[in-house]
């Protein structure tokens, strides 16, 4: 069998979370955050991942990292199925798989220095000593545009921009390979987020760092995407090369989502067709049979109401779950 050339491979991943109705329910419900997701990312690139609030976006990342434990599926990093090993079994990954948290104010410990914040993850894993964890605290603070005197002070004697850039420094300090960036800068000011994005690129290009980049602003996800994802309800509907996506959406979710974009031009904006979605977000307890997405498709027939669609490769790796295709 030919080796894969991607550094992590995301098999049929699922995540359920078990929900108890009371203490004489026998028959246990489930939240179906993440069903049966299947992508891979190579080595230095970045998968954008995209979708409503709610759709399993940062669930998808967090099992990955087995923040959550996967209710099943495959993770694959580097040949190796991380999936079912246990903590102790786990710590050499930890260090080679990070996480950019959403928010930067709740991510960071206030009792702590920016300089103890960075250097913990050196300390778990006794990569270097004292001195050494000192120079390398003061070194990624510069990489990442702060001070070395801020690695004194604490957390909230900075802006959120600064903190988000002492957690991109955090995820960076026992050099990993692949980072999880959970929305790294839906809590920022439009001013700041184009400088975080341009900074994530850079240490991505210096770095040889593997991204999965999940974001709402789907502008800035093509900006930094190789490729992009789009999810629904818990499912991957869509995937493909970002040019390619944003030229030939095929996804009716996929193309209400484009449509959505802002246009900074009127005369364009007058052109470009807003695509309203109908109905309800149906319940991820109790999703319905077949499509998920047909309650709101207004190209739903009989059929999508059977079975599900699997990802179907229509040409040059672009993948969608869709009867129309």
């Amino acid at each position: 069998m030919e080796k894969s050339n991607a550094l992590i491979e995301i098999k049929n991943l699922s995540k359920f979370f078990v929900i108890n109705k009371g203490i004489t329910s026998v028959k246990k419900s489930y939240v179906k955050a993440v069903d049966d997701v299947s992508f891979d990312i190579k080595k230095g690139e970045t998968l954008g991942l995209v979708g409503e609030s709610g759709c399993g976006k940062t669930t998808t990342g967090r099992t990955i990292l087995k923040l959550y434990e996967p209710t099943s599926g495959q993770i694959i990093y580097d040949g190796k199925d991380i999936a079912k090993l246990k903590n102790k079994e786990m710590l050499p990954y930890r260090r080679k798989l990070q996480m950019i948290f959403q928010d930067p104010y709740a991510s960071l410990n206030s009792r702590m220095t920016v300089g103890d914040i960075i250097g913990e993850p050196i300390e778990i894993h006794k990569l270097m000593s004292k001195k050494e964890e000192k120079e390398r605290v003061q070194y990624l603070l510069s990489r990442v545009g702060l001070n070395s005197d801020h690695a004194n002070r604490y957390p909230h004697e900075f802006s959120g921009g600064q903190r988000q850039r002492i957690g991109i420094a955090r995820a960076l300090a026992v050099e990993p390979e692949f980072i999880v960036c959970d929305e790294p800068i839906s809590a920022l000011d439009v001013s700041i987020q184009a400088q975080v994005v341009n900074m994530l690129e850079d240490l991505q290009q210096d770095l040889g760092l593997t991204y999965l980049f999940i974001a709402h602003d789907l502008s800035m996800v093509k900006h930094i995407s190789n490729k992009i994802g789009v999810m629904y309800l818990g499912k991957l509907v869509e995937i493909a090369e970002s040019n390619e996506l944003y030229k030939n959406p095929l996804h009716p979710y996929t193309k209400a989502l484009l449509s959505a974009i802002p246009v900074p031009d009127p005369d364009m904006a007058e052109k470009n067709k807003r695509i309203i979605l109908k109905g309800e977000i149906p319940s991820p307890i109790d999703p319905p049979k077949g499509c998920r997405f047909r309650g709101r498709c207004r190209y739903a027939k009989p059929e999508c109401a059977e079975s599900d669609f699997e990802l179907k490769d229509v040409g040059g790796g672009h993948k969608v779950a869709c009867n129309l295709y």
